[in-house]
């Protein structure tokens, strides 16, 4: 059986139509989790070099950086098992009950986080707790970000699912933003003797309010009406063994498990190049080879200048896509990287001028991948397994290659003495994405694999009015 025979033909099923005020809920509690998710996932790291060394690892001397960064590395060795665990409970329970468990999970332990004892009034029970707590935080996210994808994408209609899926990562960004931005007020605003004191829980503490939110709208809100026709159609399907689904995509999907898993390289490698690694490069890898860097409060104001920026525009090239597929914007971020890649590491080694260039083309080519990946990797896999194998692929991708970027990249600046190191990597980022966009299938416009037709009720003809006005019903 081949996928073109295995998905629904337009012509032939009868378009299932979804209110659109559902739609927009549906929206809403992605997005609003989505944003107390990466909003708790986010702050450890802003905090990290600041406080937390000191509060957490205050006998370790010089390897208290690397203890507290290796604590934020725990959660990255968790999403692939969380991304496993989850994705195969999405697919067989539903995705609104797993997304209200993974962030229901992820604000109590961030808020755990938050109460942790200081090393001083605890000693080594303190770093044990951190990590224990990171471990959750990275469980958790393992099938969170994959869980909202899955909702939003079988919730959009099919000729706007681009529009829709944007507003996923413009939430991504908007919780990472949220998260600076409160860490960095805190600390601006806190004599060092409060902040290590008490201030740095009070980012950890928010982290409820927000979380209570995202649990509240997903609780309100019924599964997707894909999910809802494959329990209709198929309810033994949701007692498949996570053995047979692997099967499934092993004998069936393999092409599209590696057009997912490189589209997810490009797009993350570019995301912890531009978010993780470029605020190191500016304020300590270049004066330490003695070239102009800059402070951390500027390189910290560039990088959310440059998020803002993406927040104004990756709706509307989201929209975009639902107008010319979603391939011309793939290629044009991947070929961007390649030819602009080094030309924007060059601009860092520059005046302030010339480094929020190089971060803003950094920014727009990561863009292009953020405002139409979610609508892009869950048109690849039927709606019996799309929740799981996406989340298997999309941790495992974004842990073994994405995540260690920052870490490769700076051991192989030390021991070569090359500052176009990152440049390098965003070109193999780029070349990566060419190639998995070349073997991508446009998907623009179509159902969803495993799913009939759908549209919303804002996307119906209008009824015919009669001479005063008042609506008629379509003649029969």
């Amino acid at each position: 059986m081949t996928d073109q025979s295995r998905r629904p033909r337009r012509g032939l099923t009868p378009p299932v139509v979804q209110e659109e005020r559902t739609v927009h809920r549906a929206t809403a509690a992605a997005s609003v989790g989505n944003v107390a998710e990466w909003y708790d996932f986010g702050i450890y790291s802003y905090l990290a070099a600041v406080v937390l060394d000191r509060v957490f690892f205050p006998e370790f001397g010089e390897w208290a950086a690397v203890y507290t960064l290796g604590a934020f590395a725990a959660a990255f060795v968790m999403r692939p098992l969380g991304g496993l665990v989850f994705g195969r409970l999405g697919d067989r329970y539903g995705r609104t009950k797993v997304l209200s468990a993974t962030i229901l999970l992820m604000a109590v332990a961030t808020v755990l986080l938050g109460l942790v004892p200081s090393y001083g009034a605890s000693g080594l029970l303190a770093p044990v707790l951190v990590l224990i707590i990171r471990m959750l935080q990275g469980f958790s996210a393992g099938g969170e970000y994959v869980g909202a994808l899955t909702l939003m994408a079988e919730y959009a209609p099919d000729r706007r699912r681009g529009f829709f899926g944007s507003w996923l990562e413009f939430s991504t960004i908007t919780g990472y933003t949220l998260g600076a931005s409160t860490c960095g007020a805190v600390i601006a605003l806190l004599p060092d003797e409060q902040l290590f004191a008490w201030g740095w829980r009070v980012p950890f503490m928010l982290a409820l309010p927000l979380g209570v939110a995202g649990l509240y709208l997903r609780m309100r809100l019924e599964d997707t009406p894909a999910f809802r026709q494959l329990m209709e159609r198929s309810p033994a399907l949701a007692t498949m063994s996570t053995k047979r689904a692997v099967q499934i995509v092993f004998r069936h999907y393999r092409r599209a498990a590696l057009v997912a898993a490189g589209l997810i390289v490009a797009w993350n490698v570019t995301n912890y190049v531009l978010t993780n690694y470029v605020p190191t490069y500016l304020t300590g890898t270049l004066p330490r080879f003695g070239e102009i860097g800059t402070s951390s409060g500027v390189a910290t104001g560039m990088q959310v200048a440059v998020m803002l920026v993406m927040l104004c525009a990756i709706v509307g090239v989201g929209r975009l896509s639902d107008r010319i597929g979603r391939k011309p914007v793939l290629m044009t971020g991947s070929v961007a990287l390649v030819l602009f890649g080094l030309p924007a590491v060059w601009l860092l080694r520059t005046e302030p001028a010339g480094q929020l260039a190089g971060l803003l083309i950094i920014g727009l080519c990561l863009m292009c991948f953020a405002a139409v990946s979610p609508s892009t990797l869950p048109a690849l896999f039927p709606t019996m397994i799309r929740y799981s194998s996406l989340a298997v692929i999309f941790n495992l991708a974004v842990s073994l290659f994405a995540g260690t970027a920052p870490t490769i990249i700076e051991a192989a600046v030390t021991a070569t003495g090359n500052l176009d190191w990152p440049g390098y990597y965003l070109i193999g980022a780029g070349v990566i994405g060419i190639l998995a966009t070349h073997f991508l299938r446009e998907h623009a416009g179509e159902p969803l694999d495993g799913a009939a037709p759908l549209t919303s009720s804002a996307e119906l003809p209008p009824p015919p009015l009669s001479e005063d006005g008042v609506p008629l019903e379509q003649p029969r």
